[in-house]
């Protein structure tokens, strides 16, 4: 039997959090296990799945939906966002099964999975079931027909070897990483697909706690402490940019690989600095080097585009765009 999960919002020091699962059995505040959500009524046709809607990504794609879209979050989501009304874990085949005999969408935008590095370096096997495992069943048994577009990360590839086009070599430096580079490759096993890669994403969560902004404006009304990585380098979109750009995308006929690409690439302490001054946060954080943190992160990782469509403009840089 698939065992329930908890999904829980971690605070790390890197404020990159997307929303994710937790190995099985992590009670709650009050040392109970909540009962997963269940999916009540699937509608027979639909245009659009979107798997991970209460994620980073997956809830600014939400938010900028058109037409018939049908949200999922995990099965063991607390709380669902506004209009997301169905969950699901993709690792649980026999679910993922149920649900393509019942409902045969025309597109599914996938951005479910465990994206926090610390996370997936102390439970690696959980990592992979969720960020492997679940995109293999989903491309196992979504219709053949469906287009599918995943949502990757700039973590496929390590930093300070770039600047980095659809084409150079994937050379992953952590778990989570590792996770993303073995998911794509089921994913562009199947007939028209496309995996979309992209650096960070600034705008609000679901949550109000995840993401870079949220986590500075959370901690901070909060009381604690927060530690920005000095050596990290990395491209920073506005949220409704890069979700726009996905649905572009998504409607487009292109397949293969894609890189959401910025005007400039910016470091983690001038993005804290500038989404502090312009929200009016008010916060203060530390600073460490990459060598100093116990998890490992991204050097400069500036992608960059083989592409000259208009799918492949640099959306603009959240600091100086």
């Amino acid at each position: 039997m698939h065992a329930a999960r908890h999904r829980e919002v971690r605070e790390t020091p890197s404020g990159e959090t997307s929303g994710f699962r937790t190995p099985s059995g992590l009670p709650d505040a009050r040392g109970r296990i909540p009962d997963a959500p269940r999916i009540t009524h699937t509608p027979t046709v639909v245009v659009t799945f979107l798997f991970g809607a209460g994620s980073m990504l997956g809830w600014s794609i939400w938010r900028e939906r058109a037409g018939d879209t049908v949200g999922f979050c995990n099965a063991s989501t607390r709380r669902l966002p506004d209009g997301v009304s169905h969950a699901i874990d993709l690792d649980d085949e026999a679910a993922v099964r149920d649900l393509f005999a019942r409902a045969r969408p025309s597109l599914i935008i996938n951005c479910a999975g465990v994206c926090d590095v610390e996370t997936c370096e102390r439970s690696p096997d959980f990592a992979w079931e969720v960020n492997v495992v679940g995109t293999r069943l989903l491309c196992e048994h979504a219709p053949p027909e469906v287009r599918l577009v995943h949502c990757s990360s700039d973590h496929v590839f390590g930093g300070d070897a770039g600047p980095y086009d659809e084409a150079s070599p994937t050379a992953p430096i952590s778990v989570y990483g590792r996770t993303r580079v073995a998911a794509e490759a089921h994913v562009l096993a199947r007939a028209n697909t496309v995996v979309v890669r992209a650096g960070l994403w600034i705008g609000p969560s679901a949550t109000g706690r995840i993401g870079h902004l949220d986590w500075l404006r959370h901690r901070h009304e909060r009381g604690l402490p927060m530690t920005v990585v000095a050596d990290e380098h990395r491209s920073a979109v506005w949220a409704t940019d890069a979700a726009r750009r996905v649905w572009a995308i998504a409607r487009s006929d292109v397949t293969g690989v894609r890189h959401i690409t910025a005007t400039r690439t910016v470091s983690r302490p001038e993005l804290a600095d500038y989404l502090v001054r312009r929200f009016d946060l008010g916060a203060r954080f530390a600073l460490a080097r990459r060598a100093d943190r116990p998890t490992p992160h991204l050097g400069r990782v500036d992608l960059a585009t083989r592409y000259q469509d208009d799918l492949a403009a640099p959306l603009p840089s959240v600091v100086g765009g």
